[in-house]
């Protein structure tokens, strides 16, 4: 069957008896399609959100109620059945599907197909679009109880507090969590280690793991031009090796490819089953595209919306051009005057912000990220300017998406990832039809298919990874070839794959900058907290094989510049409040600054340390370690950068840390924000609340 979008969008301006004739239509020929074995046609499954939303609009439809459920129950969206309205062997069939441990969420017909394939023991690998309820799986398969000893791996930290608060508030007396590096183990405990991928290769107490979950799989495929691809690679390997089962979750694959010895025996479940419905409308044609957006995001009736641009720089800019032009919230202010109390009032965000509008992109503090998120989904931001961070997992409650650019750092993306990012239009349970903008032609539907290097042939792939195989995956090429990159860099098995994580041929352009300016006499032989000019010494060779615009900076010189005042400021606040009073560039680029703390937390510790390697090959005396894990952890104490993570900006946290251990912080910035304590302003306490709890 197939009714048309404008067909559908006549029906609410319908009366009442005309209506319910149309939908009574609707449930006739949708009862024959299910009759002709159509279930899985996406026609069909789209006719029941978009029913349930006209039934709640329209109150003289709730006579449809029982047959919709019926129609629920036949297309498989066990969900949409109504448990009050429903006869009884719907009802039935609703209740034995729900989850008590879960809230009472009911699962529909493909997640029970899925569940049924990993409670049976077999490895699975799952492509669903994005509103099918993937996550959901995790959460069923830890209430179920077979499993003691969980890793899963997921691609950004933001992504990762998401599920560390639904797994703590879920199963937070069931499973110790595993988190951050300095998390230790407990023998005995049932225990779920959570982490991306540079995490948890490197962890050495996974012992052995029951089931290993890998989210956004396809990031496996180094074809996908993800610089993080190979650790990913590596660290799944590892987890593999020690876990009985597997199971890989991401949206809009066609097929994965392996080869070699089939080692990896798995299930592959695609499924197109969506549960929500979506409008699409093409503005292509629009001669002027910047004027119609702002018209589109001034409408209320696509709130909460999603713009999709090409950059962060992008997504400043149009945000902010749009906060000049209207509001379009009073309830985002608190908001604006904390960014500008505590990042700077030059910060263009913070009047973007005051009325109404969000960013989120890669550039942004986490628990700021976390925050806009969290108020997105409240509708106290209802327009968000994001960039591909927001196609990576995390959850929004978006009705409509505005997809304004076509590129993704000036590269054309390709149908999956449009895909992904259209597939974030609607939400189940709050807006059962979504809505999509297009304002430039879509790419060309092709075929996705994810290639792991971790299931291809070891003699195949890249040094970067080879130098992690454990010894059941190496051959005999492999390990002559780990032989010749340890002869070439003089480095052991560990150095190696240090040296990894920046990548060898880079580790090899050091190594030879190093032995250049030893015998030119440059500074880099040091131990403790260096001075300026040693910090400086270390860059220049940096700098060598990496832009320091990678790092934040604006050039070689400012790096060590912005370390520097990193390591001089008392207080991360005071830190950024100087660098906006200094702040002399571009307004979308002030955000910069976060590029550069994210540097120091992985990317900046990883060259300096691979630096240190070769230093130490001339002089043993070198030691760069305090320094590394120092940066690491902005010269702070690591317990505030551990909330961080979980939600709550250092700039709150450092107010009141007094040397305790990140628990104990944590419970006292709880008992602050529920004692509702002057010492934390009302808009602090909430997003303590909302954080923590």
């Amino acid at each position: 069957m197939n009714i048309s979008q404008s067909e559908w969008q006549s029906l609410p301006s319908l009366g009442s008896l005309e209506l319910k004739k149309q939908v009574f239509l609707i449930l006739q020929k949708a009862a024959t399609a299910v009759q002709e074995g159509g279930s899985d046609d996406p026609h069909l499954l789209e006719v029941v959100p978009r029913l349930a939303g006209l039934l709640e609009s329209r109150p003289e439809l709730d006579g449809f109620a029982e047959a919709l459920s019926a129609l629920a129950r036949a297309s498989g969206l066990w969900n949409y059945i109504d448990k009050e309205r429903a006869a009884p062997s719907d009802l039935l069939l609703a209740e034995s599907v729900t989850v008590p441990e879960l809230g009472g969420i009911t699962l529909h017909r493909e997640q029970v197909a899925a569940l049924n394939d990993l409670l049976a023991g077999r490895n699975l690998i799952l492509s669903a679009p994005t509103s099918f309820g993937k996550s959901l799986l995790i959460d069923a398969l830890l209430a179920s109880g077979k499993y003691t000893r969980v890793a899963i791996v997921l691609p950004t930290i933001a992504l990762l507090d998401e599920f560390r608060r639904r797994i703590k508030r879920r199963f937070g007396d069931r499973f110790d969590l595993i988190m951050h590096p300095s998390d230790e183990t407990k023998d005995g405990r049932p225990t779920i280690f959570l982490g991306t991928q540079e995490r948890l290769i490197n962890r050495t107490d996974l012992g052995k793991v029951d089931l290993t979950v890998v989210d956004e799989f396809y990031k496996l495929d180094p074809n996908r031009k993800d610089e993080r691809s190979i650790t990913l690679n590596a660290a799944v390997s590892k987890l593999l090796n020690r876990s009985n089962q597997f199971f890989f979750l991401g949206p809009n694959i066609d097929d994965v490819r392996f080869s070699g010895d089939g080692r990896w025996k798995f299930e592959f479940l695609r499924t197109r089953f969506s549960t929500v419905a979506v409008d699409t409308y093409d503005l292509g044609a629009v001669q002027d595209k910047e004027a119609r957006l702002l018209d589109e995001v001034g409408n209320d009736e696509h709130w909460p919306a999603l713009v999709f641009v090409s950059s962060p720089d992008k997504a400043n800019k149009l945000a902010a051009k749009a906060a000049e032009a209207m509001a379009v919230s009073d309830s985002s202010a608190a908001f604006a005057e904390w960014l500008s109390d505590n990042v700077g009032p030059g910060w263009a965000l913070v009047e973007t912000v005051r009325f109404g509008f969000g960013v989120h992109h890669g550039r942004l503090p986490r628990a700021i990220a976390s925050q806009m998120v969290r108020m997105f989904n409240q509708s106290d931001l209802p327009v968000l300017f994001c960039t591909s961070t927001l196609i990576e997992g995390v959850n929004t409650a978006a009705k409509t998406v505005l997809i304004f650019d076509k590129t993704i750092n000036r590269a054309d993306y390709d149908f999956f990832t449009y895909a992904n990012i259209r597939g974030r239009a609607g939400r189940l349970g709050e807006h059962h039809i979504g809505q999509v903008y297009l304002f430039n032609q879509p790419p060309d539907v092709e075929e996705m298919e994810v290639a792991p290097t971790l299931f291809a042939d070891p003699d195949d792939a890249p040094d970067d990874y080879v130098v992690h195989l454990d010894e059941q995956d190496s051959t005999k090429n492999t390990d002559q070839r780990v032989a010749t990159l340890k002869m070439n860099l003089g480095l052991d098995a560990a150095g190696l794959r240090l040296a990894a994580s920046i990548g060898l041929e880079d580790a090899l352009a050091i190594k030879h900058e190093i032995l250049k300016e030893i015998r030119a006499g440059s500074r880099l032989v040091w131990s403790g907290m260096p001075r300026y000019p040693d910090i400086q010494a270390v860059v220049n060779v940096i700098c060598t094989v990496r832009s320091a615009t990678k790092f934040g900076a604006l050039t070689t010189r400012h790096l060590p510049f912005l370390i520097n005042s990193l390591r001089m400021a008392p207080t991360i606040r005071q830190f950024l409040l100087d660098y906006d009073k200094e702040y002399r560039g571009k307004p979308e680029a002030h955000d910069n600054v976060f590029k550069f703390l994210r540097a120091c937390e992985y990317g900046l510790p990883q060259h300096f340390a691979v630096a240190e390697l070769f230093v130490k090959q001339h002089d043993p005396s070198a030691d760069y370690s305090l320094f590394i894990s120092s940066l690491s952890r902005w010269f702070k104490a690591e317990e505030l950068k551990n909330l961080d993570e979980e939600g709550i900006p250092i700039q709150i946290s450092e107010r009141f840390f007094e040397g305790e251990s990140r628990e104990a912080l944590s419970q006292k910035l709880l008992d602050l924000a529920q004692q509702k304590s002057d010492q934390l302003t009302p808009f602090e306490q909430s997003w303590v609340l909302a954080a923590l709890t």
